[in-house]
């Protein structure tokens, strides 16, 4: 995947997320408005972050300033502690709704899911400041130097902080979550198996709610796959000073970035709804009278 695709594609994929999720009523529900938060991240990184990256990647003799390096810092920091920490909430919501449903319907309502995206954003920017400006990586901008090594220097109590932060916490939280969430959805196989008395119609209902959670399913997947390697060269780089272990790194960075590419095409081939949506955007049929209320929920 070229770069110039790779940006493309983050940048109208996750667009297409937004717009359809904004735009179509029916797809506003406290779920999907954590699916929106997540292409959020992936669009700011695509139009933000990617650019700045691959530029150091390529041209790594060139000089970059104090500024240049200080937005690609507080920005890639700050978008993928939103990112994972969306997809986290996106796991604990599914186990909510799987596993108590009755409460999962009076408590997580737009507006408390709003608040908590809310809340997400907020506490983000604030710990990433913090731990940047207490590492110095923050510079007083004022002194613009023109050339500078553009690295992230962590003391060894604040990189043990934030592996604990942003990668053991929420990806312990994330697997915790779906392994309950596999099990309750086995026993609930087992008793249907079991009662044959089973309606047609409860019989689609649990295997729509079986699709919703395995496109949920890859989605966490495919994300873990794409975090963890970079988490674990971190780390091993902080402790190992080999070069191996840095161009390891800096492959497994970019497989990070590259997540919030991925992340449109999963959209793509597992919610039919976003193929719709796709469509109806594409044929600019949002811009009919009343289009907002178009059922793209329909399975015919």
């Amino acid at each position: 995947m070229s770069i110039a695709v790779a940006v493309t594609l983050t940048v109208c994929g996750n667009l297409l997320v937004i717009i359809s999720i904004c735009h179509f009523k029916q797809l506003q529900t406290p779920t999907n408005f954590l699916l929106l938060s997540l292409a959020m991240s992936d669009l700011l990184v695509g139009v933000i972050v990617m650019p700045l990256y691959f530029t150091m990647l390529i041209d790594r003799q060139r000089c970059f300033s104090t500024v240049y390096c200080t937005i690609f810092h507080v920005t890639a920091f700050y978008l993928t502690f939103v990112s994972i920490y969306n997809v986290a909430l996106i796991a604990v919501d599914r186990c909510f709704a799987i596993c108590y449903p009755f409460q999962y319907s009076m408590k997580m309502t737009l507006n408390a899911t709003l608040r908590l995206i809310s809340i997400l954003w907020l506490s983000s920017i604030i710990y990433n400041m913090v731990v940047l400006y207490f590492n110095g990586n923050i510079p007083d901008l004022r002194e613009n130097i023109t050339c500078i090594e553009c690295a992230v220097q962590f003391t060894e109590i604040w990189a043990i902080v934030d592996c604990l932060v942003i990668f053991i916490v929420p990806c312990l939280t994330i697997m915790i979550m779906y392994l309950k969430i596999f099990s309750v959805a086995k026993n609930h196989a087992n008793k249907i198996r079991c009662a044959q008395k089973c309606t047609k119609t409860n019989n689609s209902s649990v295997t729509s709610e079986r699709k919703a959670a395995k496109a949920i399913g890859v989605l966490v997947s495919v994300f873990l796959l794409c975090i963890v390697p970079f988490y674990i060269c971190a780390f091993l780089e902080a402790y190992i000073s080999n070069n191996a272990v840095h161009v390891a790194a800096a492959n497994a960075l970019t497989l990070m970035y590259l997540n919030s590419a991925i992340n449109p095409i999963i959209y793509a081939l597992f919610y039919p709804w976003f193929q719709r949506c796709v469509k109806l955007i594409l044929t600019y049929r949002i811009f009919s009278a009343g289009s907002s209320d178009l059922n793209v929920l329909a399975t015919k």
